[in-house]
């Protein structure tokens, strides 16, 4: 039986997650202060806002620049050249007060411009959210792969690919009814799975949200706390090009836990 004070230090561990969650997303520099997506092609281009000629033949081309702050920290005069890997995060060049995110998904260039005085950061109010309730704390059991796969799935921008590295899937039950979900291994980021559900376009942002999963113990049990179901980037900027999940990973019941769509 949870006593009070296990409930209250509950209550309490959620509201530090919830809490991190929403300074993350208020950084000056972070996903609700991006202003502008840009997609770039072999003809050199003004992009609005910003210095220089922006191409992509191959590598970023970025022409007639003057004073852009490279990511090594150099300042550009004449010509910068910029080789962002696929699906990374991107590189981060400087002109003035913008962060400029300089990235390739799925074969095309793009730069996000971060701007810390944009209007949506100064209106940012938080992330709506479920009570915490730790009914949606749920164990479940982690079936691995005797070989870890390559799922691909599609993004929230029509084109774009994800390719996702899959070792199992985990079953679990909500009130009574079996579910289950592919788990991806994010690396440094640990073990989580992508999902939609009941709530999903009604209460909760359409396309996906994640859960970090809890320690794999020896015999694959594992701790699925939902109340930590967290929304992509893409639920709170239009400019982001996340993973949708797998055709696999739509839950058949409503998680009325975690994070609400921001609307």
């Amino acid at each position: 039986m949870t006593t009070t004070t296990e409930r209250s230090a509950f209550v309490a561990d959620w509201e530090q997650w919830h809490a991190a969650r929403e300074r993350y997303f208020r950084q000056p520099h972070g996903w609700v202060a991006i202003t502008a997506l840009h997609w770039l092609s072999a003809e050199p281009r003004a992009l609005a806002g910003l210095p220089g000629l922006w191409s992509a033949d191959g590598p970023v081309r970025v022409e007639a620049v003057d004073g852009l702050e490279l990511p090594d920290g150099s300042v550009v005069d004449g010509v910068a050249t910029l080789d962002p890997v696929e699906g990374a995060p991107g590189l981060q060049v400087r002109a003035g007060d913008l962060l400029l995110e300089v990235a390739r998904r799925t074969g095309h260039a793009i730069v996000r411009v971060h701007d810390p005085a944009a209007p949506q950061l100064a209106a940012f109010e938080g992330i709506p959210a479920y009570a915490p309730s730790q009914e949606w704390v749920l164990t479940g059991r982690l079936d691995r792969f005797a070989e870890t796969r390559t799922v691909t799935t599609g993004a929230v921008v029509d084109g774009l690919e994800h390719h996702h590295t899959a070792v199992g899937t985990v079953h679990f039950e909500v009130a009574g009814i079996p579910q289950s979900l592919v788990v991806f291994d994010g690396g440094a980021r640990g073990l989580s799975v992508l999902f939609r559900d009941a709530t999903s376009g009604v209460t909760t942002y359409p396309a996906s949200r994640t859960l970090a999963l809890g320690p794999v113990a020896d015999d694959g049990t594992v701790t699925l706390d939902l109340n930590r179901a967290a929304n992509l980037p893409c639920g709170l900027t239009q400019f982001a090009t996340c993973p949708v999940p797998p055709p696999e990973n739509v839950l058949t019941v409503a998680v009325e836990a975690g994070e609400k769509w921001v609307r």
